[in-house]
């Protein structure tokens, strides 16, 4: 990490409410990214405008591959989200996304819209998306609003009104390269007016005390948690934000990934069987 730009990021960040971090995958790892998400293509097409008609998603990336998770955790990363979420912060969503040409614009919105909480504030999450291919102008790139973190809703609420089109600007970077974003910006997913995928992947990680977009505990199996690293455990949720959130029946969540762990309720109950 002694290359990395810690506190020009994170200035960027609070000033504009994104930045971009330009060789944020090494060639192995873009390699291994696009590998890893191209054998689950084809699986699921959107079901909506939002999701994308002609947009395939692959949910639970992190559960998908070692590189996924290498990322997930990556030391850059988390030293940038240590700068605006409470020790303890949660990965709330992780998801490849393939735009297929003629894919339309996805609709200005904000990644913790569902976090019901008055603006002008901090992040309640933040946000990253990686290009697997270069992001352009045409191919689908995320476009943001500059500054709309820091927008409290009237702000918010007379743009939309005016259409808020002409704010946007396209992120544009190469493939390998990475935005991480304030989950308040106001951004969407651009049209798709070339010949070609543009494919990518996103992680979220929210605040300690935000409920998930993905509920991990159902959708990674045990098995592949136990031998994850302990600091990816904790980023799935297999933790404890002080002074007792998130326990299971009074025990340490990271106690149910032993195998032979059998929770507290169950064991009262086949003891008053016997």
């Amino acid at each position: 990490m002694t290359d990395f730009d810690l506190e020009g990021h994170a200035a960027r960040l609070a000033a504009d409410g994104y930045t971009v971090i330009e060789d944020f995958l090494s060639p192995h790892a873009l390699a291994a990214a696009r590998a890893g998400l191209e054998r689950h293509l084809g699986a699921h097409t959107g079901r909506n405008n939002f999701e994308g008609f002609r947009t395939e998603r692959v949910y639970t990336l992190v559960a998908r591959g070692k590189v996924f998770e290498d990322i997930t955790e990556d030391p850059r990363l988390l030293a940038l989200l240590d700068r605006w979420l409470l020790p303890g912060y949660l990965l709330t969503a992780s998801q490849g996304i393939c735009i297929y040409p003629g894919e339309t614009a996805q609709g200005v919105h904000m990644d913790d819209s569902f976090y019901r909480l008055p603006r002008p504030r901090g992040p309640a999450s933040l946000s990253v998306i990686v290009a697997v291919d270069e992001f352009t102008a045409i191919n689908g790139a995320s476009e943001v609003i500059p500054g709309s973190h820091a927008w409290d809703q009237a702000q918010v609420d007379a743009v939309m009104a005016r259409g808020a089109a002409k704010l946007l600007q396209p992120v544009i970077m190469p493939a390998g390269g990475a935005i991480v974003f304030q989950g308040q910006l106001l951004h969407q997913g651009g049209a798709n007016r070339s010949d070609a995928s543009r494919l990518a992947f996103t992680n979220q990680y929210c605040q300690p005390w935000g409920r998930t977009q993905e509920n991990f505990f159902l959708g990674v199996p045990q098995d592949r948690v136990r031998a994850m690293s302990p600091r990816l455990q904790r980023l799935l949720g297999y933790d404890i934000w002080p002074p007792f959130m998130g326990h299971v029946t009074a025990s340490h969540p990271r106690k149910a990934l032993d195998p032979d762990w059998v929770p507290p309720v169950v064991a009262d109950e086949l003891k008053a069987q016997t």
